[in-house]
């Protein structure tokens, strides 16, 4: 869902220009003319605005300038908005695309809100840092009463909130700061049960298709598949690691790589759903066999993962539980808890079916998994 910024005007009138008998009118400057004149960002304007301590003295003169020439005026309507978002959160997501996992934990976040008489607006960073900055932007400038992120990146700048007084709680990604509470699922715990798992059924060569390294959840994941193999006593073999976007098309195009090796993989971990469709998708068009040629684990644990043939075995993560938790550590801050930062796992839980067990079938009843995805072919009958 996109937010639209509240703008507490119409028309736009350029530095310099005349205040009578241009054909603009008076008072239709916006909050975003200002810091436009100003060159900062809409959130310094808001809280020079609204008489915030923390701001540079020299940033303050050139709003207070631009706001003058300009004739900037809030209008009443905007006051009145900045009165009632004091029962507003906001919540931004790193990528609404990956579907049921998110929609569970807005979910969470959405029923402790409700409860305790507070709304949310809900925005779509995109995996992108610059879309992130503006929508922290304009969760500062808006005033809301907090906001619940999950990081694009260990770059995610978190200052224009704390300097705003604006309480924030990390959801599904940490940073490595500790300006934050923080909610995560054991990720490093959740990839080592899946890759032991593949271990303890005899495969041989493990391949890991990782997310972004950059984000905790790629990165912990990665450790996890890591840690397997060294406690098993095998070295990892960098030939059989592909990092990706976390998202079905990255999944797809590291599957189809690691087809190619001259010694292909006999299992892989593939650390989120969507890049599981890909992968899952190339295994089928490549005719191999699951899990006789290749053997899968999931990250996520989808409600088509029983519907796949053979059905996917996968790390289930309580996505419900860790937006409700979230949700609980602001509202714990918001009636007045001002301690240090806190950190909140949850644990994972690997469900074992049948893509990853080592039992061999018949040479001759070859078997392709039937993929969730209109652009997939048929699967053949077992």
């Amino acid at each position: 869902m996109q937010v639209d910024q509240v703008t507490d005007g119409a028309a736009v009138r350029p530095r310099g220009a005349r205040r009578q008998g241009d054909g603009a009118r008076k008072g239709t400057t916006t909050i975003v003319d200002v810091a436009r004149a100003a060159g900062v960002s809409t959130a310094t304007v808001s809280r020079v605005l609204n008489d915030h301590p923390k701001v540079d003295a020299g940033l303050r003169s050139r709003v207070l300038r631009a706001v003058k020439e300009l004739g900037y005026r809030p209008s009443r309507v905007a006051r009145s908005l900045r009165t009632r978002r004091n029962r507003v959160w906001a919540l931004i997501i790193s990528d609404v695309r990956t579907g049921p996992f998110f929609a569970d934990v807005v979910r969470g976040v959405e029923d402790i809100a409700y409860g305790a008489g507070y709304s949310i607006f809900l925005c779509n960073a995109d995996e992108n840092a610059a879309k992130e900055a503006s929508y922290i932007e304009l969760a500062v400038a808006e005033n809301v009463a907090g906001l619940i992120l999950t990081p694009s990146s260990e770059r995610t700048d978190l200052s224009p909130l704390i300097h705003s007084g604006i309480p924030v709680v990390l959801a599904d990604r940490s940073l490595p700061s500790e300006y934050a509470d923080t909610v995560t699922v054991d990720n490093i715990s959740g990839a080592y049960q899946a890759v032991s798992h593949l271990l303890a059924g005899g495969f041989k060569r493990i391949a890991c298709i990782t997310g972004p390294l950059q984000t905790t959840t790629g990165e912990r994941r990665y450790v996890g598949y890591c840690k397997a193999l060294a406690e098993a006593g095998r070295a990892v073999d960098e030939a059989l690691v592909r990092v990706a976007d976390f998202r079905e098309a990255g999944g797809s195009a590291a599957m189809r790589d690691l087809l190619q090796e001259d010694r292909r993989p006999d299992a892989v971990f593939v650390t989120n759903h969507l890049m599981a469709i890909g992968a899952l998708q190339e295994i089928d068009q490549a005719g191999l066999l699951i899990p006789d040629d290749v053997a899968i684990v999931s990250f996520d644990d989808m409600s088509w993962s029983t519907l796949l043939r053979p059905p996917l075995t996968a790390v289930a993560q309580p996505a419900y539980d860790l937006g409700v938790e979230s949700a609980r550590l602001l509202l714990s801050r918001l009636e007045g808890y001002s301690g240090t930062p806190r950190l909140v796992t949850l644990s994972p839980a690997l469900v074992v079916r049948a893509s990853s067990t080592p039992v061999k079938r018949p040479a001759n009843r070859r078997a392709s998994p039937s993929v969730p995805h209109g652009n997939s072919k048929e699967g053949r009958e077992p």
